[in-house]
């Protein structure tokens, strides 16, 4: 039998955690919807940005019920404890991000210089979007090489990696940058 509207957060998480087809499909949307709007409003709160609040809302309560199907929650009962402390971690996880986001920006960026073809100029809107989807370690050696001009042994000995490594990295890295620019240039 279906939960009700009248189950108690324990047992909506105890219905997902049984895996039963019947009940945990809708046991995850009663916990959905009791849920979504508080963590939307916590996000909104502590993100102050209402895009920024529904994307918590949508990863917090995927985790929850990812967790909940895998059995990773000791205390069902207490579920509503467990979302927020996963929408407390993970709110603070963004604003690390963009903080650190920021610093990087006011760092390496530079305004770029006209450039006599309009078709030449990047859309850098969409550079940094696929500069996001780099790894920590390859964002680093491409803002290093041509934000900060930095030569390939300066940016080894800051990595601490061989030069030969940041050569690989780099090339590795703007292939990839190439196929996320080329990619998302063809979608409209």
């Amino acid at each position: 039998m279906p939960p009700s509207v009248e189950a108690n957060d324990g047992d909506l998480a105890r219905a997902i955690a049984a895996r039963d087809p019947e009940t945990a499909a809708a046991a995850e949307v009663e916990l959905y919807r009791r849920f979504a709007p508080r963590v939307r409003l916590y996000g909104l709160r502590h993100l102050r940005d209402e895009d920024a609040a529904r994307d918590l809302m949508q990863q917090v309560l995927l985790v929850a019920i990812e967790k909940l199907r895998g059995g990773a929650v000791r205390d069902m009962d207490m579920i509503g404890s467990f979302i927020l402390g996963t929408s407390r971690m993970l709110a603070t996880n963004l604003k690390r991000r963009e903080r650190r986001r920021e610093r990087l920006r006011e760092t390496f960026f530079v305004q770029p210089a006209m450039a006599e073809d309009a078709g030449a100029l990047v859309d850098l809107d969409r550079l940094d979007a696929c500069l996001a989807t780099l790894a920590e370690r390859e964002r680093m050696v491409v803002l290093l090489t041509f934000y900060s001009e930095r030569p390939s042994p300066e940016i080894a000995r800051t990595l601490n990696v061989s030069d030969g490594n940041v050569r690989v990295i780099r090339s590795r890295a703007i292939a990839r940058l190439r196929a996320c620019m080329d990619a998302k240039g063809t979608v409209s």
